[in-house]
């Protein structure tokens, strides 16, 4: 994760193990004054990654989401930069819950008059300092596993919106099965998305190709763009664009 010092992660991986731990139990574990560990805490609270209470800590995270956060860093920073890239002054741009869609947020910084409406809770961070982006949090029944809201009052919400660009996140995707998702609720989610939006564009790293997840989000055919890294091979590359499908490695 980046900006994050190894025994700040040593105890984001400690708290995600259990839902507190004391300030003298992590000073014991890690080996280092009860001093230095308040410092960490306090860092990482600052940082939002986590909560403070009275000599204890918990998580502010799923310790899925802080596991998807720490995989492959570098490619959804440059995959999420892309995405941003496509948004113009003046923009309505729908944003499907996810942690490399949220980063899309962070590099919107420069954008005037963009409006996003979203899904995800982890896009609030990356916005609370920009003030020429308006967001609208769609409301819904919060799931703390994919820091996303879902459900019927979110999906009307949806509905009510039309935007240029909706930037969609998946669990895995293939040639036979499209774009899938681990939870239905967040899968009904991105359809609806992508039904109130002029282009879909797809934000995936190479990890996700021949991945299946379980509830079954949109075809390929209804994405218009998909926005991945250098990782994907030329070969699978051929195949997406054979579907109509147009590839942009970052």
């Amino acid at each position: 994760m980046a900006g994050i010092a190894d025994r700040e992660k040593e105890i984001l991986k400690l708290l995600s193990e259990g839902t507190r731990i004391s300030v003298p139990d992590l000073s014991r574990r890690l080996g280092v004054s009860e001093v230095t560990i308040r410092k960490d805490l306090k860092g990482l609270s600052g940082k939002g990654l986590m909560v403070l209470g009275r000599g204890a800590a918990r998580p502010a995270f799923h310790p899925g989401i802080l596991a998807r956060q720490e995989h492959r860093v570098e490619e959804k920073n440059r995959i999420a930069r892309a995405a941003a890239g496509l948004v113009h002054d003046g923009d309505r741009v729908l944003l499907v819950a996810g942690t490399t869609t949220a980063l899309v947020a962070r590099h919107l910084f420069g954008k005037r008059d963009v409006h996003l409406v979203t899904s995800s809770t982890l896009v609030l961070p990356h916005i609370r300092a920009n003030p020429a982006v308006t967001v609208t949090l769609v409301g819904g029944e919060f799931r703390p596993e994919t820091e996303g809201l879902v459900g019927p009052v979110a999906l009307q919400a949806i509905r009510q919106f039309h935007a240029r660009y909706v930037f969609l996140g998946t669990d895995g995707f293939t040639i036979e099965k499209g774009v899938t998702a681990h939870l239905v609720e967040e899968a009904e989610v991105a359809r609806t998305m992508a039904a109130q939006a002029e282009t879909a564009v797809l934000l995936a790293d190479s990890s996700k190709l021949g991945k299946t997840g379980f509830a079954h989000m949109l075809p390929l055919s209804r994405v218009g763009l998909l926005i991945t890294d250098t990782g994907l091979d030329d070969a699978a590359v051929e195949r997406l664009t054979g579907l109509g499908l147009e590839v942009r490695r970052v």
